[in-house]
């Protein structure tokens, strides 16, 4: 259901029949390692792929659940990505390893810096998760809208809209995203998929991270679009803005740099992918 990525595809075995399905381009002093976010996979990655993967070597993962890797009954946790991380690390040997994270994504790079420090030489965190905090109620509120009946019986024109929102002006290649996306509706093994969306929700909600960021240690790059629709939750915090989020999380994090970009929503790194690049090549350097 999910066409060729345009990089080298591969797949490691980890442990607990996890079959880790990703793409390695590029070689260079450092390692780069993308983590997806939310109900995404390796196209994420794919406008920073070519370019970074000049100077640096580039992994991009589908986590357990999503894209191309194995489905399963996994957790979600956040320990549990990082987990599934930190084993594909040691499995191929990474050293100098730079753990780019988008949303979600984002959330599992801080929870496995602080989990295994040695893992991780530096932090790219592009709209991630975790800075934004919940009240018990808010989290049951998120709980209860993310469920396998509401995402197996979501109509295409939802979907369509599901995507518009991730973006400030969504660019023709997700069209790409969308097409994958019905197709794999129609897979017998959707509901699987879709279990594993709700548990990943779960499990962001269930591992925060925003009073344990003081214990980072890495240099820390943080990115946001300006104009994030998602962060921070429109209908649960209508008063505050994406700014101010972004600063609440850096000011807790020891050695971290920000940056806003202008006329990008919440997938920053793909609709402002030129300046995205150069930010994160001029880091990891």
């Amino acid at each position: 259901m999910i066409g060729p990525y345009g990089f080298p595809e591969h797949t490691v075995a980890l442990a607990d029949s996890v079959q880790l399905a990703y793409v390695d381009a590029g070689k260079g002093p450092n390692t780069l390692i993308f983590i997806h976010g939310l109900s995404s996979y390796v196209r994420a990655w794919e406008r920073s792929i070519p370019e970074l993967s000049k100077t640096a070597r580039c992994l991009a993962v589908d986590l357990p659940g999503y894209g191309k890797s194995s489905k399963g009954q996994y957790t979600g946790t956040m320990d549990f990505y990082a987990e599934v991380i930190h084993q594909f690390i040691q499995k191929l040997h990474l050293k100098k390893v730079t753990l780019v994270g988008h949303s979600m994504g984002g959330q599992i790079a801080v929870t496995l810096a602080l989990k295994y420090p040695a893992d991780v030489q530096k932090l790219v965190l592009t709209s991630p998760a975790g800075f934004e905090t919940f009240t018990e109620p808010e989290r049951q509120q998120l709980r209860a809208f993310y469920t396998v009946p509401s995402i197996v019986s979501t109509p295409e024109a939802q979907v369509r809209t599901n995507h518009k929102y991730n973006f400030y002006r969504m660019p023709a290649e997700v069209d790409l995203w969308i097409a994958e996306r019905l197709r794999m509706m129609q897979c017998d093994d959707f509901a699987q998929y879709a279990q594993t969306v709700v548990n990943s929700m779960a499990g962001m909600l269930d591992g925060p991270i925003f009073d344990r960021l003081p214990q980072v240690k890495q240099p820390t790059l943080v990115v946001f679009g300006a104009e994030d629709f998602l962060i921070p939750n429109r209908a649960l915090h209508p008063k505050l803005t994406t700014a101010q989020v972004s600063a609440a999380g850096l000011a807790r994090l020891p050695h971290a740099q920000q940056v806003l970009l202008p006329e990008a929503g919440h997938f920053a790194h793909y609709e402002q992918a030129a300046e995205f690049n150069r930010l994160v090549a001029n880091f990891v350097r």
